[in-house]
């Protein structure tokens, strides 16, 4: 009896371990090992916020502080309108980094004209002197793996995702070989000076305490059917995030808008706690 019982337990020793239980994976929009449930509740917020709106969208978030990720067809690509002129700026910031000097007066007055006035004049000499290999350079190094240029050149129209704008926003707001810290400075300032009338989107709702960096796109396409676009950083005050809105098909540049602001104020919201109105102090109607 006494070998029976002996020889059982050398064959349970020599059984292999079981494998500890892993953890579910998450399967909502929002995931962060740290504040799980307030990404849980992020990404049914979210969901509420686009729930029965018409056209296409996309969203990220990146909350660097609370460690909070979300993304909503975070892949899909967009005509990038505007947008793209982040993107412009950081190559020309990338630029003057490579040939060790500051940007000339005209580097200065094209770079604020595309970003504070949306100019497309601007941005199309910046593009052009740039050249589309530096561009495509920059968007290599910059991590945006999905972003494809326009094969004619044609600026807007360069492919888009809202995944790929968090890694510009990110190489904006922190340390990074790629962007030293003044040239991360001044594209944030230029960002937050932008002409009041296009502070529209991803800062609506921020709280009043939380500096806001803003670049909205927009573009008509056939049938009156469009693509609106926002991304935006926000920090102080204890808070450091992102959010990007990319939309298509919209009935309406107004509806696109009204899409991008029920997500930003919702983020807002959750993350900062606070519902306010949009920065340039004018409440938005939503559609």
């Amino acid at each position: 009896m006494a070998r029976s019982i002996a020889a059982l337990a050398l064959a349970a020793a020599l059984l292999p371990t079981a494998a500890p239980a892993r953890a579910a994976a998450p399967d909502g929009p929002c995931t962060s090992l740290r504040h799980p449930k307030a990404a849980e509740r992020l990404g049914a917020r979210i969901g509420q916020a686009l729930r029965g709106r018409a056209g296409t969208e996309s969203v990220a978030v990146y909350d660097r502080r609370r460690g909070i990720r979300c993304a909503v067809a975070a892949g899909r690509r967009y005509d990038s309108a505007s947008v793209v002129k982040v993107t412009v700026l950081g190559a020309l910031l990338r630029r003057a980094v490579d040939e060790d000097r500051p940007l000339t007066a005209a580097e200065r007055l094209r770079a604020r004209r595309m970003i504070t006035r949306s100019d497309n004049r601007a941005t199309s000499e910046l593009w052009r002197s740039l050249g589309r290999a530096r561009i495509a350079d920059f968007i290599d190094r910059a991590g945006m793996t999905r972003t494809e240029l326009e094969p004619d050149g044609h600026w807007g129209l360069t492919q888009i995702t809202a995944h790929d704008e968090i890694e510009l926003l990110r190489r904006l707001t922190a340390p990074n070989a790629l962007l030293p810290a003044g040239a991360r400075a001044y594209a944030l300032r230029l960002m937050h000076e932008v002409v009041p009338a296009q502070r529209w989107g991803t800062p609506a709702g921020r709280p009043p305490e939380v500096a806001w960096h803003v670049k909205n796109g927009w573009l008509p396409r056939p049938e009156r059917r469009w693509r609106v676009h926002s991304i935006g950083s926000f920090d102080g005050h204890g808070e450091d995030y992102m959010i990007v809105v990319l939309t298509q098909d919209t009935p309406s540049m107004a509806y696109g808008i009204a899409t991008i602001e029920r997500v930003a104020r919702t983020v807002h919201r959750t993350l900062a706690g606070t519902n306010q109105p949009t920065p340039h102090g004018r409440k938005r109607q939503t559609l």
